[in-house]
């Protein structure tokens, strides 16, 4: 199994529009942080963690070239935003991309992206739109997509539930507050799992990299990249403050995950 980070920052993303602090002047490359996505590669399967604003470009530089599913987190817009670069895969392999998530998600989609599920909104002559099919998923309720085990686990995120998935040893958790005991008991036995971690201040809505830390080390995977990271922190900086075993992930990141 195969993970590929697509993007690792926050909606406003790494460097920042107006800001000249030292990471969004950085040279390291690991601190050009684009929205939050990823893609898990399993059994001859593509599949996408949500569709963030630059998707294209992300796909582009990772050099992923198909997509067999979609399965979103939540509704947010820097994990949404990028659903229109799905056209492609629809037109070119002539089906509907299967998307999965939390039924509320899907049902945001349908609203606010009606030119595409609305079958009465037709593309005009020569033109297209994306094919897409909604899936809602029930959390604890392990489901197979594409020929992919897939476990998705509901988090509390703010006044929304936003999905994390384990796939096998690994698991994405992506912007949550916290993960309770009954997740923690679905979580046991990682190789690989990925954590929000926004900055080291508190946060209403996500966990900060202290509390990363204490998720991580209670979960004991035995390693944590931390994702969803602002310009606060600089790659280099961080990876020197955190403790062995977990690390920030930055934007084109692989990871081999043993079966």
């Amino acid at each position: 199994m195969r993970l590929t980070f697509l993007g690792t920052g926050t909606s406003f993303g790494v460097p920042q529009i107006g800001c000249s602090c030292a990471v969004c002047r950085s040279a390291d490359p690991r601190d050009r942080r684009s929205r939050s996505g990823a893609v898990v590669e399993a059994n001859d399967a593509t599949l996408l963690l949500d569709t963030p604003p630059e998707l294209r470009l992300q796909l582009l530089a990772t050099g992923i070239q198909g997509v067999d599913a979609v399965l979103y987190t939540h509704e947010h817009a820097d994990h949404v935003n990028g659903i229109d670069d799905l056209r492609l895969f629809s037109q070119r392999d002539r089906r509907a991309v299967p998307c999965y998530g939390p039924i509320e998600t899907l049902d945001r989609l349908r609203e606010g992206f009606r030119y595409i599920f609305d079958d009465e909104v037709r593309a005009f002559q020569g033109t297209s739109k994306p094919r897409l099919s909604l899936h809602p998923l029930e959390p604890g309720r392990l489901t197979t997509i594409a020929g992919v085990e897939v476990l998705p686990l509901a988090f509390d995120h703010g006044y929304l539930r936003v999905f994390g998935y384990r796939f096998g040893k690994l698991a994405y958790i992506t912007d949550v507050k916290a993960v309770p005991p009954a997740q923690r008991e679905l979580l046991q036995g990682l190789e690989v799992l990925v954590l929000n971690a926004l900055w080291w201040r508190t946060h209403p809505t996500h966990l900060s990299i202290s509390e990363a830390i204490d998720t991580a080390r209670a979960l004991g995977a035995r390693q944590t990249y931390l994702t969803h990271l602002t310009h606060e922190t600089g790659h280099a900086e961080l990876l020197g403050q955190l403790p062995a075993g977990i690390a920030p992930a930055y934007d084109g990141l692989t990871i081999e995950v043993p079966a």
